[in-house]
């Protein structure tokens, strides 16, 4: 079984070992494989499930089945850990559950209304919002590079929505409302679970059950209460196996998934980590189309590079950031 400690460790519990334990270039081998095959996994089952038509506007409810069981593997990881009892006051977890249900329920939501790699390069681009609300409400300013990014991912998104909208037939700019509401809670979660575990100096497995674990029993409230078809979805889910089973891999690769991309983060740095996850994204699109028939056209690749060149340029524009602030520090 593959865990995360409160350092932010991946183990193999089952033999005692960890990561750490190899050389850099095994890790890093371990790191790229496991998450190229995790998140192309990932992706696939989500497309899958959301070509389903019974499924295919019942985003929330997938939202609850991938709640339920991100609380089980929470629950198993805190006890693999041997943690005990809760550090971070309930109301910032309540204030967390709703952030993480905006960002994970509209995004699969989304899926109804918009094309998957459409959704891929919204999700991409989550600067976009991180930049505007450092803006309005902190008052930042920005350095050339952090606009330049800003403009390109922009270009880059829009250039992707005129795309789909005109060679699908079947666009609707719901998606574009709920994708973009994912992103807006996306940029928010990020400070928000960053803030509770300085503060409160809480354990990633806690923070995970108890967000999750909140957020399940919030999205079973709404799905009570606003989803007419509750029955039949559950009756369907239940009675064919390859649907539940991609469910389970759904949400399993997802989890499994973050805790190579944290290791990877911690041991080399963001700037690996965004080239290895954005080749990852570039890939997954480009498998969209294979697996999954849908019209192409060469606005995809056009906008797809305006975005990669958006996220090089806050990349380098942070890497930078830090060379200056390390030769400014006191000998």
């Amino acid at each position: 079984m593959i865990e995360l400690n409160i350092k932010g460790e991946i183990r193999r519990k089952t033999v005692g070992i960890s990561l750490d334990n190899f050389n850099y270039s095994t890790q890093l081998i371990i790191c790229i494989v496991a998450i190229f095959s995790l998140y192309i996994g990932y992706g696939y089952c989500q497309e899958w499930i959301f070509q389903i038509e019974i499924l295919k506007k019942a985003g929330m409810f997938i939202t609850l089945i991938q709640f339920f069981f991100y609380t089980v593997f929470g629950l198993l990881e805190k006890s693999c850990n041997q943690i005990v009892g809760r550090k971070t006051p309930m109301k910032s977890y309540y204030v967390l559950s709703l952030l993480t249900i905006a960002t994970m329920g509209l995004s699969n939501a989304s899926l109804g209304y918009l094309n998957y790699p459409t959704q891929v390069i919204f999700k991409s681009s989550k600067l976009i919002p991180v930049m505007i609300g450092g803006i309005i409400i902190q008052g930042k300013r920005y350095g050339f590079l952090d606009v330049t990014s800003c403009v390109l991912m922009t270009a880059g998104v829009i250039s992707f929505t005129a795309a789909d909208f005109t060679v699908l037939p079947s666009f609707d700019p719901i998606g574009i409302l709920l994708i973009s509401g994912a992103l807006c809670a996306d940029a928010a979660i990020g400070n928000y679970q960053e803030l509770c575990l300085k503060k409160y100096k809480s354990s990633n497995a806690e923070m995970v059950l108890y967000s999750y674990g909140i957020g399940f029993f919030l999205l079973l409230i709404w799905n009570l209460l606003f989803q007419p078809n509750l029955v039949n979805l559950i009756i369907f889910v239940l009675s064919n196996s390859q649907v539940l089973a991609m469910i389970f891999f759904f949400s399993l690769s997802g989890y499994i998934g973050i805790l190579f991309v944290l290791h990877l983060v911690r041991t080399f740095g963001a700037l690996l980590a965004v080239t290895v996850t954005t080749c990852r994204k570039a890939l997954t699109i480009v498998l969209s189309f294979v697996f999954f028939r849908k019209p192409f056209t060469l606005w995809y690749i056009f906008a797809g590079f305006l975005v990669v060149c958006g996220i090089f340029a806050n990349v380098y524009s942070k890497q930078r950031k830090q060379r200056k602030e390390q030769r400014t520090l006191p000998m």
